[in-house]
């Protein structure tokens, strides 16, 4: 007899099962059965793969739904399976009407499901209100239950479930027998299926609790649910001997359910013309037009040749439509003035895409090969990727929404899974282990992405030994090992959309999104299986900032830079990627990139291209090879002469993928197609494969006349070079951004900072770093203004300050800070008083105008911030009093009432001023407090943090000493036992992480805190990406200023700030070491100057000074 069971989850009915598809299949066919059924709860996310497992491990696949129903005061549920493909789509349209109509996800009455059940068998569960009223014994309210759900159905595809343990529940499955007996409904026999195995029940219990936020004790835990795992065949005819007519009813429903998915179909979308013209022939029109364009009415026979040649093999794969759909969307990203990435991928070695203004990299020009994207000998779907700035990503997908409606897009999901530390915390949590146990043994787990407890444990002496030492600790890593990776939550992918000819519920489940464009109910791999076409929306930071920064040029100078007409060979462009100085240059910020570019010197497009090639691990190695053949420092690998016009360029190293292909055509005479095959086949290091292209390969090299060692040679360059050799055209289009960025950092350095700086504006770690460095670039930097201030970074003083906007304030959201500067804008603020009674208190919350003042944002008013702080009581008060009498006289009059006078206390000391704008801000802006003792602290030979990590030759030093205050402390026990830390350490340049090994520790760790300055002494460690100074001796800062001589103080007195830029040209031209202090009069501001403008000071910048100041106004002492 054929069984199933029809009560199945798995692991997509999120924390209710830990059941993983390809386990379940194969232990159902282990234990007997010949067909499986799946019923998650409300969604089809495992559809597909348990589709595909279940024929891959030969067992009949039938694919349910369980969804909850709802009438009046009864709930419960039903199990729909499909018969066919017609009912699999019903199941489709069920489950997203679930999961997009938020009103019915608390079930589905009658009427919902009446017009949408087609051959489907429903199964009615033990759960339902039928059931409920016969153990009542009301078999006539039961019975008026099932006429009202079964009318317009047919009546023989519905089943009474039974379930439960036989000896409990016999009575009641008697009176279910009569009752559907009576009624002629037929009955069929369940077990919950939740977990595979029964060893596997102590998982479930845990994932149960995770995700009903309790914590049990697995012995306390009942017994009815020990027996929710896949019972075999024998077990399951057992349990319902006594019922034949349920063992009858599971036979019945094997062989009515017969389902085939075609998996082989693709639904390419259609444009939506308004012509009846050809795809084929609207698409030739559009790039023979755009062609013109790129090239000037001058189309020259290469262009002609390789647009036919490109057209052609479109044409032949059927991606007409694909092109013109896409072409579409990026024609609307430019009428929205929205920056687009010049290509990124294969597809940039497309001239169709280049003329088509998809991507905007002439492949002709960078001699890339359109073959390494679509290659009619390897049938496969196009590619194009597009990056728009992250933050107007989603007006892209809503236009291609609103063209080709909401049925027809949608987003691909992507599903979060409970990570290594994530399952040990989540499972420690939900079995009440004691807290310090889970995080001990969850810091032990490596922060390496995608570790495994397994891979942990083996990588991790200690993790084994507190496994050993302790019982608790190894039911904990047990019972997570067991967990771990299952889904836990669904999301959006980063990129993937998806446009179908046909209404994706077709093919597809869907459900609600983060916006109005739904989610697909299926991952990127199983939507490219059903054969939807994606199309990847990338929203990329760097564009952001680019289109920042010629918006901010643009709007201080009304010049419009076209970033596209750019100079190539920009001498100053290639002056600053020399020196590294590549702070917020994509792909070229990080340290160990910064050392080769300035080990390398590039003078050209072509070297930023193949540093981006070979800056991976792998390719790595061969950098220097590179860098040798460009300064000639050593000779050329020169294999055959005929290989110099592809290997040259880049010194006789293999750095692009395209570089193997092209050797291939040259030597052995493929063409470009199967040179790409080839290619594609080394890569893959298939034995049979990669002996087969080495056969075709030496045959063709002989055909061609080529020396059998000579051909042997080269192959096995090109064998070597396969994993490592790089997309170039992907080089090429990302290297064309990073030169842009580089290009406008060396001639806009003020507007690429005020951008830079607004795209870390809520990353105090970053931003700290970034304002160092741009005050070193001698440019300004000021605190916020509620009256001068934008949301984020601006520039002011035309173009030589940048001003802090009000976001990266603390507690001031986006709506509070639109609606301090919508308030300024009618008017400027007057005072605190002032402010306090026009800005709504309901927007912007006490704790707000709190971190305002402390981060400077009302030192225009010319009050300490101590002041404003200590009159906030009574600026709100006052404020109460005025729009209480407004309310009352309804606006019809005005109070004419005094404003109160400040009460003036303490002004702040510098200390706690810093500590506030750290407070308010994350960082300091007046100043830091090792900038404060840098002239101190020079004397015993400290380095900043930012020079020590930019010397190339800073390994080399056997002792380097350091200052900064500790951000973050993280303490661990090495596999001894013994205790060590690492910690963040930030002065006025940079931040870095300082390594303190068991015996620094044991001497230096009693003053190593949060928050304390420290003088460092140590090494510096330049093999990492990220480096690290190692710490061999500490003293606190405060006991080294104690000791040192106190200095003189240049101070100066201005009337107000528009002295300011004349009193700078004067110290700038006056080096030295003593500090300057300026007090601006009229705004009441005590302003620290920078470094940059201390002075010695000679006798006649005092004279000058007195001149523009007056005498009294200039005090050294």
């Amino acid at each position: 007899m054929n069984l199933l069971h029809t009560n199945v989850y798995s692991e997509y009915s999120l924390l209710s099962s830990t059941n993983r598809i390809k386990e379940l299949v194969s232990k159902a066919k282990e234990t007997g059965f010949t067909a499986l059924t799946l019923t998650d709860k409300g969604n089809m996310f495992a559809a597909v793969p348990f589709y595909k497992a279940c024929l891959e491990t030969g067992i009949k696949p039938v694919i349910g739904l369980e969804i909850p129903i709802k009438h009046n005061e009864h709930s419960g549920s039903l199990r729909l399976l499909a018969k066919n493909i017609t009912g699999y789509k019903s199941l489709l349209k069920i489950s997203t009407l679930l999961q997009t109509e938020d009103n019915l996800r608390a079930g589905l009455a009658p009427d919902d499901l009446r017009s949408r059940i087609n051959d489907c068998l429903i199964i009615i569960p033990y759960d339902s209100p039928m059931h409920q009223l016969i153990k009542a014994g009301d078999v006539e309210a039961a019975k008026e239950w099932c006429v009202r759900w079964i009318t317009r159905s047919k009546k023989e595809d519905w089943y009474i479930d039974l379930a439960g343990n036989a000896d409990r529940e016999s009575h009641h499955w008697e009176a279910v027998s009569q009752f559907a007996s009576r009624f002629n409904l037929k009955l069929c026999g369940s077990n919950p299926v939740r977990f595979t195995s029964k060893e596997h029940y102590e998982a479930y219990a845990a994932v149960r609790a995770i995700r009903e936020g309790k914590t049990i004790r697995l012995e306390d835990e009942g017994h009815a649910e020990r027996s929710f795992y896949l019972k075999s065949k024998e077990e399951l005819k057992q349990s319902f001997s006594s019922v034949p007519a349920a063992l009858s009813g599971l036979g019945e429903i094997v062989e009515q359910c017969n389902i085939t998915i075609d998996l082989d179909q693709r639904y390419l979308p259609a444009y939506p013309f308004t012509k009846s013209e050809p795809a084929k022939e609207v698409l030739k029109k559009a790039c023979l037009e755009g062609a013109n364009k790129r090239f000037n009415h001058t189309i020259t026979d290469e262009v002609r040749r390789r647009l036919e040649k490109e057209l052609a093999v479109i044409d032949q794969m059927g991606f007409n439509d694909y092109f013109l759909i896409v072409a579409d969307f990026m024609q609307y990203a430019r009428k929205q003035n929205m920056m687009t990435g010049p290509g990124r991928g294969s597809a940039a070695g497309s001239l169709t895409a280049y003329v088509l203004y998809i991507t905007d990299v002439n492949p002709l020009k960078y001699d890339l090969l359109f073959e390494r994207f679509l290659n009619p000998e390897r049938i496969s779907l196009p590619d194009i990727d597009i990056d728009f700035p992250d933050h107007r990503r989603d007006e892209i997908i809503q236009y291609v929404q609103e063209k080709y409606g909401s049925d027809h897009v949608a987003q691909i999901a992507t599903f979060g899974t409970l990570a290594a530390r994530a399952a040990i915390r989540d499972t420690g949590k939900a079995l009440s282990c004691d807290s310090f146990l889970i995080e001990k043994v969850a810091k032990v787990i490596p922060s390496t992405p995608g570790i495994t407890i397994k891979k942990a444990m083996e990588q991790e002496r200690g993790l084994q030994q507190i496994r050993n030492d302790s019982e608790d600790a190894n039911k904990l890593l047990t019972i997570a090992e067991s967990i771990e990776g299952l889904m836990r939550h669904v999301s959006t992918h980063a990129a993937g959309v998806v446009i179908s000819p046909v209404p994706l519920t077709e093919l597809v489940a869907l459900q609600k999104g983060q916006g109005p464009v739904r989610l697909t109910q299926a991952t990127m791999g199983i939507v490219e299986e059903i054969g939807l076409v994606k199309f990847d929306f990338l929203g990329l930071r760097n564009l952001t900032l680019l289109e920042r920064v010629l918006s901010i040029i643009e709007q201080e100078s009304g010049r419009r830079v076209d970033i596209h007409s750019i100079p190539w060979d920009d001498v100053k462009t290639y002056e600053l990627l020399a020196k590294g100085d590549t702070t917020g240059v994509f792909q070229l910020e990080s340290q160990g990139m910064r050392r080769v570019l300035r080990s390398l010197m590039p003078t050209e497009f072509e070297d930023i291209v193949a540093v981006n090639a070979l800056y991976r691990p792998g390719p790595m190695d061969y950098i220097q090879v590179y860098i040798n053949g460009k300064h000639k420092k050593a000779p050329i690998n020169d294999i055959h002469e005929e290989l110099t016009p592809i290997l040259g360029k880049t010194y006789g190293v293999i750095v692009y993928q395209e570089q193997i292909m092209q050797i291939a055509v040259k030597m052995a005479g493929f063409s470009l197609a199967h040179a790409d095959l080839l290619r594609r086949a080394i890569s893959k290091k298939n034995k049979a494969d990669l002996e087969k292209s080495r056969e075709d390969f030496l045959k063709g090299a002989k055909e061609k006349g080529y020396n059998e060692d000579i051909a042997n040679k080269v192959f096995q360059l090109i064998e070597r070079f396969a994993n490592y050799g790089f997309n170039r055209s992907h080089a090429v289009a990302y290297s064309m951004i990073s030169y842009q960025l580089a290009y406008l950092k060396a001639h806009f350095p003020t507007a690429f900072y005020t951008a830079l700086l607004s795209s870390v504006w809520n990353t105090p770690e970053k931003l700290t770093e970034l304002l160092q460095e741009t005050k070193k670039r001698k440019i300004d930097i000021m605190p916020p203004s509620i009256s001068k201030s934008g949301l984020l970074f601006t520039l002011e003083d035309h173009g030589h300050t940048v001003r802090f906007g009000l976001l990266p304030v603390s507690h001031v959201g986006v709506q509070a800070a639109k609606h301090i500067i919508d308030t300024a804008r009618e008017e400027p603020y007057k005072d605190l008083f002032d402010y306090c009674v026009r800005v709504n208190q309901r927007i912007v919350n006490r704790r707000a105008t709190e971190n305002l003042i402390k981060a400077g944002a009302m030192d225009e008013w010319g009050e300490d911030r101590a002041t404003l702080l200590y009159n906030l009581d009574q600026a709100y008060s006052f404020a109460e009093k005025v729009l209480s009498f407004q309310d009352e006289m309804a606006g019809l009059f005005t109070l004419d009432i005094e404003t109160p006078q400040y009460e003036h206390v303490d002004s702040l000391s510098l200390q706690e001023k810093l500590s506030f704008e750290q407070e308010a801000l994350g960082v300091y802006v007046s100043g830091h407090p090792i900038e404060q003792i840098s002239d101190v602290l020079a004397k015993y030979q400290r380095v900043p943090i930012a020079d020590m990590i930019q010397d190339p030759k800073g390994q080399e030093r056997k002792r380097l000493r350091i200052a900064g205050m500790v951000s973050s402390l993280k303490k661990i026990t090495t596999k001894k036992g013994d205790p060590m830390a690492f910690l963040e350490a930030a002065d006025e340049s940079g931040h870095c992480e300082v390594v303190v090994f068991p015996d620094v520790w044991k001497q230096y760790g009693t003053m190593i805190r949060e928050g304390e300055l420290l003088f460092m002494e140590g090494s510096f460690d330049h093999t990492r990406d990220k480096p690290q100074f190692l710490l061999k001796r500490s003293v606190l800062v405060q006991s080294i200023v104690a000791s040192a001589p106190k200095e003189k103080v240049l101070y100066l007195k201005l009337k107000d700030q528009s002295l300011l830029p004349d009193v700078k040209k004067l110290l700038i031209g006056d080096e030295g070491a003593t500090k300057v202090i300026t007090y601006l009069e009229k705004e009441r501001q005590t302003i620290q100057m920078q470094p940059v403008y201390e002075v010695g000071p000679s006798e006649e910048c005092m004279n000058h000074l007195m001149e523009l100041l007056g005498r009294e106004q200039v005090v050294l002492k």
